[in-house]
């Protein structure tokens, strides 16, 4: 397995379970904060999305998918362009409303991205120094799998949310 088809494995695991834990559900549904607090399911799946969007662009060289193709217009949320949830606190969680479709929708269209910006890569690239602003210097690989990481663990959320819905 080269690293390429690791990788794409890892971020198809993602987008296989997007659509599943959307699916069926109402922009209310989605919109429901554990004890009023927490984060909502459709939060925890725009968030993931536009980090993996804005960081694989990063490590990339190329335009995000959120400003490339009109994600941005099409949700109209109130945020600036290249938000991308982190930092964000209890109003701004509560703000990030979409219907199920825009949000799966999305996700395939940064998936899409995602494998075509790792169909090629080498192992020389994914040693690539992209962020020397940490100590060690964090290289394209790296960041790769933290974007896996980071995925994984809200997507978890995600579905633990949606565990709790009443039926």
């Amino acid at each position: 397995m080269t690293p390429a088809e690791l990788l794409t494995d890892a971020f198809g695991r993602i987008s296989e379970g997007v659509p599943a834990v959307v699916a069926g559900l109402t922009e209310e549904q989605l919109a429901l904060r554990p004890d009023g607090q927490g984060n909502s399911i459709a939060w925890l799946v725009w968030h993931l999305t536009r980090v993996q969007d804005d960081h694989l662009a990063d490590a990339f060289g190329t335009e995000q998918v959120w400003l490339a193709d009109g994600w941005q217009q099409r949700f109209g949320l109130d945020l600036p362009p290249t938000d991308t949830g982190y930092g964000h606190g209890p109003e701004q969680v509560a703000a990030v409303r979409a219907p199920a479709e825009l949000l799966a929708d999305y996700h395939a269209a940064v998936a899409g991205r995602t494998v075509e910006l790792i169909a090629k890569v080498t192992p020389e690239q994914l040693d690539e120094v992209i962020d020397d602003r940490w100590d060690p210097p964090v290289t394209r690989g790296v960041r790769l799998v933290s974007v896996v990481d980071d995925d994984a663990r809200h997507l978890g959320q995600a579905e633990y949310v949606r565990g709790l819905l009443p039926d």
